[in-house]
């Protein structure tokens, strides 16, 4: 076991680097740079990014000339491709930046007068605190309710709960969102929680169990929305997973040899219909972490590194593009790496470095 960690984390370094390279390329193709976005500000654009990115772009780039750049002195159009580091090629900017990026040094926004590594630091409590959160109180909802599901498969209690995951499965999280705020958050009936931060403004005045409550209790919205707009893929899969298992025949030997439902259940179903959910574990926990949280953060004012992410996309902010990019990356393949060695926490009869020899 101990070789095939080692040959998983030394996948990681070319894993990163290919992603690195695929997305450094398309961002060169890409219109719209900061040097662009910066010659557009200087001629008085305010929408510099629709300006470029539409089509006949009034600053667009070839090789050294910018065609919004006509005009202005040469040299202050040379400064500004020196303070975004454009000054130099491609492939000498690309390596530059892994240099850096080796010694975990993501270097400065571009737009934001900070470091990357300070604006991720920032940002990370909220997204962790909605990832973390969201996806544990998801697995602990659904994976009881799947289990429950296949157990009573057909009866009464099976078709209301399906009816209930087939609206959560049709309504996305961000309507769930707006209608938790109507409801609950002075929209237009009660006025019980909090509609912006993750903390209030006197957090730092409480007690420390003030602070947990204060804490929660502005997560109940963001962290509800969340959980009911996604817990439905997961507790069907539970409950096809265990029905599955159910009906093999090493189930019905174990049951006609007089072993109790629960025993069959947990002591034998269980660690067999449990792989799969085990391996879908690390793309819920980042697409709770990142993607899925984007436009909760947006509704609920919460400032994280998906909303960090977004508007460093749509600026052009390359800095936080890649410092962001490099640690989802780096985060979703640990994440798979532990999601594979818990499959033998659960059956200890799988061995993946046998599998692999």
């Amino acid at each position: 076991m101990l070789a095939y960690i080692v040959r998983r984390l030394l996948l990681i370094v070319p894993t990163l680097f290919g992603i690195l390279l695929i997305n450094f390329i398309i961002i060169q193709a890409a219109p719209g740079g900061p040097v662009e976005q910066a010659i557009a500000k200087l001629e008085g654009f305010e929408g510099a990014t629709s300006r470029i990115a539409g089509g006949g772009s009034e600053v667009a780039a070839a090789g050294n000339n910018y065609r919004g750049a006509q005009g202005l002195d040469p040299e202050l159009i040379a400064e500004i491709e020196r303070l975004y580091g454009f000054d130099k090629p491609p492939a000498e900017r690309f390596w530059l930046m892994l240099s850096n990026y080796a010694q975990l040094d993501f270097g400065e926004s571009f737009f934001r007068d900070a470091k990357v590594t300070d604006l991720i630091i920032e940002k990370m409590p909220v997204s962790i605190s909605l990832g973390l959160w969201s996806t544990l109180i998801m697995y602990l909802v659904s994976i009881p309710m799947g289990i429950a599901k296949a157990t009573r498969h057909g009866s009464t209690f099976d078709v209301w709960t399906s009816s209930v995951i087939i609206v959560g499965y049709a309504i996305p999280a961000f309507l769930f969102a707006i209608l938790l705020i109507v409801l609950f958050a002075g929209g237009s009936y009660w006025n019980w929680f909090p509609l912006r931060g993750l903390t209030s403004a006197n957090f730092d005045d409480l007690t420390l169990g003030g602070k947990i409550l204060d804490y929660f209790w502005h997560l109940a919205l963001p962290v509800t929305a969340l959980v009911i707009g996604n817990f439905a893929t997961l507790t069907l899969l539970t409950k096809n997973s265990f029905l599955d298992e159910i009906n093999k025949q090493y189930v019905i030997t174990a049951r006609a040899k007089g072993l109790s439902k629960h025993r069959v259940l947990y002591g034998h179903v269980f660690r067999n219909a449990m792989l799969i959910i085990i391996a879908g574990f690390p793309a819920a926990f980042i697409g709770m972490f990142f993607t899925g949280s984007l436009l909760i953060e947006v509704i609920f004012s919460l400032d994280g590194l998906g909303l960090l992410s977004f508007e460093a996309a749509i600026n052009r902010d390359y800095p936080v593009v890649f410092g962001t990019l490099f640690l989802f990356t780096l985060l979703g393949l640990v994440v798979k790496l532990i999601g594979d060695l818990t499959y033998t926490l659960v059956d200890p009869r799988i061995d993946f470095e046998s599998r692999e020899g």
